[in-house]
């Protein structure tokens, strides 16, 4: 079993056992594990972030009508799917943050978009593996509140890993 294989067995036995769990009681019931892509390396990156000269900070409305704020940080170049894709990072007070929409999103991906938290490496470098691209908490469940993702990181690309669009 990989590591993410791992990661992934140990996501759904807290989905359906924990009491934090985003799943409602009656999701829990039926919940047979979480849907996701098959492991792609080949979406597995380390990237050059160019940062913003002026990082400013954006308010991201969020799905309950609140807001957060995030510094605008940097932007890296990559292909999917044999595509050229671009993707801005923000920072906040836990880290980075890539919020995300593919052109799979409402077939095969959560409408809304996918989340990633990038590992900053030296010299401006991250790793950006979207074999842990997860929905937010609510994609389950609409008490949660969750940032939306903006508009310039909505892709034209799909995105073929990580987790899946889920059906209760």
């Amino acid at each position: 079993m990989t590591e993410l294989d791992e990661f992934r067995k140990e996501k759904d036995e807290y989905f359906a056992h924990d009491p934090q769990s985003p799943l409602t009681p009656e999701q829990r019931r039926d919940f047979k594990g979480l849907y996701y892509f098959p492991e792609n390396d080949s979406l597995r990156l380390e990237v050059q972030v160019e940062p913003f000269e002026n990082r400013q900070t954006i308010t991201m409305q969020t799905s309950t009508g609140g807001a957060q704020e995030y510094v605008r940080f940097g932007r890296f170049k990559f292909q999917a799917d044999g595509q050229n894709a671009e993707l801005t990072i923000y920072q906040a007070d836990y880290g980075f943050f890539l919020p995300f929409i593919d052109a799979l999103a409402e077939t095969e991906t959560y409408p809304a978009g996918r989340y990633l938290e990038p590992e900053a490496l030296p010299g401006n470098r991250f790793l950006i593996d979207f074999n842990a691209a997860y929905n937010p908490y609510c994609a389950y469940n609409e008490r949660w509140s969750c940032p939306i993702t903006p508009v310039e990181n909505r892709l034209k690309v799909p995105i073929r890993a990580g987790e899946k669009l889920f059906h209760s």
